[in-house]
């Protein structure tokens, strides 16, 4: 039998995300894959938080930079994105939507300055409906270099 192989995947805007991403990778392996919009966002909190709340609002798939080589080889997708109007950055939404990631198992994680993990759970779930998802993770932003020990009681909850 194939060893399972794991894919960390994320996009981060302000570095949180990335930071929860490397932890979860060092801790569990396998390969690790940042989405990127071909157009970055800016830098300026007001301009993206009204960017986002129009591209998720007009349901807009941004263009991504590169693409996963052999999505197929991974059993499981970790996918962690911050929490935009309650949902995954829309970034994340074009990731999901572009491959087939029927029978794989879908781990979400989310960073939040308060909003926890929104809908996004539910969201990823209709996205990936012939996926299984699992319990998702919320990690506050502030607080990213001081989770080792939640994202740790996190995967060994879900059994990873």
């Amino acid at each position: 039998m194939a060893t399972k192989k794991n894919l960390v995947v994320y996009f981060s805007h302000s570095g949180n995300t990335r930071e929860v991403a490397n932890q979860i990778q060092k801790n569990i392996g396998g390969d690790i894959f940042e989405i990127q919009s071909e157009v970055p966002y800016s830098d300026d909190y007001d301009t993206v938080v009204a960017q986002a709340k129009k591209e998720i609002e007009n349901n807009h798939n941004p263009a991504l930079k590169s693409k996963v080589k052999n999505i197929e080889s991974y059993d499981t997708i970790f996918i962690g994105s911050p929490c935009w109007w309650s949902t995954v950055a829309p970034p994340v939404k074009t990731f999901l939507l572009e491959y087939d990631l029927s029978g794989k198992t879908i781990v979400p994680f989310m960073t939040h300055e308060g909003s926890g993990l929104g809908k996004s759970v539910d969201d990823i779930s209709k996205m990936c409906s012939k996926s299984n998802v699992l319990e998702g993770l919320a990690v506050r932003g502030g607080s990213v270099k001081n989770s080792q020990n939640k994202i740790i009681e996190w995967l060994n909850k879900i059994k990873k």
